[in-house]
C-alpha cells in the first residue's frame, strides 16, 4: 500500500513508524525539512520538505498513485486543503484529516460539510480522543490506563501492583487454576521500564504495570483479585478549560458528576463558564493551593490536569495529592516523563499522541481489524481483529497455533460471547480476537490474520 503522510512531527512520525515497519510504501511530506529529516534517517520512508496542500509538492510525493493520504500537520486548513487537492487533482481513494478547531469540527459532525464538498473519509479530533480517553480514565481509577474492546464486552486495564496484591510473587499459570471460572489474561508486564508479553511460568512482582485483558462482568472482581478497589467518581476537580477540559466537563455534567475547572487564561475560562451549565470555573493558577483549597480538591474524588503544558499538568497532579486528593491524573506529551509519575506519586496518566496514533491506526488498517490499540511510546498493540478464512488460524485449537513470543491472545469471541483463551478453544472463521503483540511481531499478527495483503 502507497501511503503519503502529511506532517512530521510526532503522529506522523509514529503513523510513519507503523506503517513502514509493515513493509508499506511511505512517504512522509513537511514544511519542515529538518523533522523530514528525521525520519528518512530513523525509518524506511522517503521525504519530501515542502507544504503538503501544493499539488505540485504532492505530486512529487506520489499522490497520482497513492492509496491513502493522512493529513496530520498543525494546521486544520492545510489538513482540510490537504484531502481536497488530493481528491480533485489526484483522486486518491482514501483521505484521513486532523482537525484540532471545534468550529470546525461542529460543522463537519453536524453533517453540514458533505463529502461532496469537503472530500475528507476520516476526521480525527485529538481533543475529543483525549477527553474521551479521560473519561476512561475516570471511570477506571484503580487503572493507569484502560480501553474498551468487543463491543464494549471486554476491557484493556493496566494496573500497577503493590504490596496490597493479594497475588503478589504467583506465577501466572496458578492464577489461571486459582480462578478457573475469570475471564481475564496477563497480556503484557512492564517491570524497571520494560515491556514483554509474560509467559505462563512468569510471577507477579511489586512494582510492576500489569496489562489484564478481560470481560466487563469481571473487571471488579479483577481489580480486587489484584488487590484494587473501584470507587465512583463523583466531584472532580479539572485544572485546564481548553477543549479537553471543557468536553470532559460536559460530559462529567450529562453523567450528574460535579466538576470544577481552573484555567488561568481570563478568556479561556469565560468561555467555558458560559458553554457549561452546572460546572463552577474559577480563573486562576492550578498550581496555587489556596485556589486549589477554594475548588475543594481535597473534598475531590479526582483532580484532571489538562493544561497545554506537561510540565504544569505533572506539578498541579502533585500539589492535588499533596492536599489530599486520592486521585490524580495528568495529560501527558513527552513519553520520556512517564517514568516520573510513579515516584511522583501520580496515579494515571493520558499520552495524546498514543490515543490520537491508536485512532488513525483504527481506520488505515483492513477492515478485518475492528481495533487497534498503541500501548506505551508505540512498544506494542492491542489488536482486535476478525478471523477469516484464510487465516492460518481458522479450524486450529488455541494450543496448536505457533503465535511469536511477543503476542498473546487476550480473548476470543464466538457469536458476541467473550470467552477465555484455553488451549482447547478452537478458532473458527467469524471469531474475533484480541491479541496483544509487541511492536516487531505486528507484521507477523497480520500475516496469521490474513490482513496486511490488501487494506481496502
Amino acid at each position: 500500500m502507497k501511503v503519503i503522510i502529511c506532517g512530521a512531527g510526532q503522529v506522523g512520525w509514529q503513523i510513519a513508524r507503523h506503517l513502514s515497519g509493515e513493509r508499506n510504501d511511505v512517504t512522509v511530506v513537511d514544511s519542515n525539512a529538518d523533522l523530514v529529516r528525521r525520519a528518512t534517517e530513523t525509518l524506511d520512508v522517503q521525504g519530501i520538505a515542502g507544504f503538503a496542500s501544493y499539488p505540485d509538492v504532492l505530486e512529487r510525493a506520489g499522490a497520482r498513485d497513492a492509496d491513502m493520504i493522512i493529513a496530520a500537520t498543525h494546521s486544520d486548513e492545510v489538513n482540510m486543503v490537504t484531502c481536497q487537492v488530493a481528491h480533485s487533482v489526484f483522486a486518491v481513494n482514501r483521505k484521513i484529516a486532523r482537525l484540532r478547531s471545534q468550529s470546525y469540527l461542529n460543522a463537519i459532525y453536524s453533517d453540514l460539510y458533505r463529502r461532496d464538498h469537503l472530500p475528507i473519509d476520516v476526521v480525527i479530533s485529538p481533543e475529543r480522543e483525549v477527553a474521551a480517553a479521560a473519561m476512561r480514565r475516570l471511570s477506571a481509577p484503580a487503572a493507569f490506563d484502560t480501553e474498551v474492546f468487543m463491543d464494549g464486552k471486554a476491557q484493556l486495564l493496566g494496573i500497577t501492583i503493590d504490596e496490597n496484591c493479594p497475588v503478589v510473587n504467583t506465577a501466572l499459570r496458578q492464577l489461571t487454576d486459582l480462578f478457573s471460572t475469570l475471564r481475564s489474561i496477563v497480556v503484557g508486564i512492564r517491570r524497571e521500564g520494560t515491556l514483554f508479553a509474560p509467559e505462563p511460568g512468569d510471577q507477579i512482582f511489586v512494582g510492576d504495570n500489569c496489562y489484564i485483558f478481560c470481560h466487563t462482568d469481571d473487571v471488579a472482581r479483577t481489580l480486587e483479585i489484584f488487590g484494587k478497589t473501584q470507587k465512583k467518581q463523583d466531584r472532580v476537580v479539572i485544572v485546564g478549560g481548553g477543549n479537553v477540559g471543557l468536553t470532559v466537563a460536559g460530559a462529567l455534567e450529562k453523567s450528574r458528576t460535579r466538576a470544577k475547572i481552573i484555567e488561568l487564561n481570563r478568556a479561556i475560562a469565560e468561555r467555558a463558564a458560559e458553554a457549561l451549565e452546572r460546572t463552577i470555573v474559577l480563573n486562576g493558577d492550578g498550581l496555587d493551593s489556596a485556589l486549589l483549597n477554594e475548588a475543594g480538591v481535597s473534598r475531590a474524588d479526582a483532580m484532571l490536569a489538562v493544561t497545554d503544558d506537561d510540565k504544569t499538568n505533572m506539578l498541579a497532579a502533585v500539589r492535588a495529592k499533596a492536599e489530599g486528593c486520592p486521585f490524580a491524573i495528568a495529560l501527558i506529551n513527552d513519553p520520556t516523563l512517564v517514568p516520573l509519575m510513579a515516584p511522583l506519586g501520580i496515579d494515571a496518566y493520558i499520552n495524546p499522541r498514543a490515543t490520537t496514533v491508536s485512532s488513525i491506526l483504527r481506520h488505515i488498517r483492513h477492515g478485518r481489524v475492528r481495533q487497534v490499540y498503541s500501548i506505551g511510546d508505540a512498544e506494542a498493540e492491542m489488536i482486535e481483529a476478525e478471523v477469516m478464512s484464510t487465516s492460518p488460524l481458522a479450524g486450529q485449537t488455541m494450543r496448536d497455533i505457533d503465535f511469536p513470543e511477543g503476542v498473546l491472545i487476550g480473548a476470543v469471541m464466538k457469536n458476541g460471547e467473550v470467552m477465555r483463551p484455553l488451549g482447547t478453544l478452537k478458532i473458527e472463521a467469524g471469531d474475533v480476537i484480541a491479541l496483544f503483540a509487541m511492536a516487531d511481531d505486528v507484521s507477523e499478527v497480520e500475516r496469521l490474520l490474513q490482513v496486511s495483503i490488501d487494506f481496502f
